[in-house]
């Protein structure tokens, strides 16, 4: 992400209440993370010490100090979900993508992460990829679905 364009979303915050994190979420809007230069200048734009930046932008689960993958894979790993077989799913999709929870792999293609529920107990276990739920997921099946997001 380019200076002007992170000084466009400055200025177009600037002095509204709650600017700081509003212009962190359009910045990760765009960028799909916040790197750390992009951080640094809303520090100085926003006259806002960088340990406050980095307070909220860590705070927040929804922003990301790390590149994020194209495809953003989700595990259920609540209770429901957990005794249907959860944790052989996850073993699965890391097995497939060399990436734990938390973790993006080097191709920035896949990003993994574990949630508590999903809001679908009765289809456990929960396997979502970009925002579409596969219900009552076997481990023998996810090689293929993860394949049609190449």
């Amino acid at each position: 992400m380019d200076n002007d364009s992170i000084d466009q979303i400055i200025d177009k915050q600037r002095g509204k209440p709650g600017s700081l994190i509003q212009v962190l979420m359009e910045i990760q809007d765009k960028n799909q993370w916040l790197p750390r230069e992009a951080l640094e200048k809303v520090s100085e734009k926003l006259e806002v010490p960088l340990s406050r930046v980095l307070r909220i932008a860590t705070f927040y689960k929804t922003f990301k100090l790390i590149p994020e993958g194209r495809h953003k894979i989700h595990i259920c790993t609540g209770t429901a979900c957990h005794v249907r077989g959860a944790q052989r799913v996850l073993d699965t999709v890391q097995d497939l993508t060399g990436i734990k929870p938390g973790e993006t792999d080097p191709d920035l293609k896949f990003s993994l992460e574990t949630v508590n529920c999903l809001g679908c107990c009765t289809l456990g276990p929960v396997l979502e990829i970009d925002g579409k739920t596969f219900g009552k997921a076997a481990p023998a099946e996810i090689a293929d679905e993860l394949k049609k997001y190449e």
